[in-house]
């Protein structure tokens, strides 16, 4: 019995001293986390939206990028869709300055199989997106839209639509 308090006692003190240091990395790295989670959404939000973009503002969500006289030259914001085949899609998407025509789109979270559903990111997907006109929802051919799905991933490509459909609606709402 001795034996058995002993052995419990000393997991005991091994999984407190363990939960401390995790408690204590975590109290460390969430600050510098935080910050590079920020720096890479203006990233996004600049790569997506019309060249000529000089400064990236963020207001709610909502990134708006002006030129060098501080005319607005697009807009961009996330959008989420979480019926991908593997769990969320998160991109960011880019409008231009009518705050309805698609600029582009970038990956910001994806879990999709590998060699077919990560193939959302490419310009041969993609670019089918660059021109729309979102202020009416996009949708795949299957369903009756004009955006051709990826072979035999016409869940993920579903997600895609959806997720930039909700970034819209963000900028709308946002605006």
């Amino acid at each position: 019995m001795k034996k058995i308090i002993s052995l419990v006692a000393s997991l005991t003190v091994i999984s407190a001293v363990c939960a401390g240091v995790l408690a204590y990395v975590d109290s460390i790295t969430r600050g510098p986390i935080a910050d590079m989670k920020v720096t890479q959404a203006n990233a996004a939000a600049k790569e997506v939206m019309p060249a000529g973009v000089e400064k990236v503002a963020e207001k709610d969500g909502v990134y708006v990028g002006t030129d060098a006289s501080g005319k607005v030259v697009g807009y961009a914001t996330k959008g989420r869709d979480a019926g991908g085949y593997g769990g969320d899609v998160v991109l960011m998407v880019g409008f231009a300055a009518d705050g309805k025509t698609l600029v582009r789109y970038k990956k910001l979270e994806a879990n999709e199989t590998p060699g077919l559903g990560s193939k959302l990111s490419t310009p041969e997907f993609s670019g089918q997106f660059s021109g729309k006109d979102a202020s009416r929802p996009l949708s795949v051919k299957k369903d009756g839209g004009d955006i051709e799905a990826i072979t035999s991933a016409t869940i993920t490509s579903r997600a895609v639509c959806r997720a930039v459909n909700d970034a819209q609606k963000r900028l709308a709402a946002g605006k």
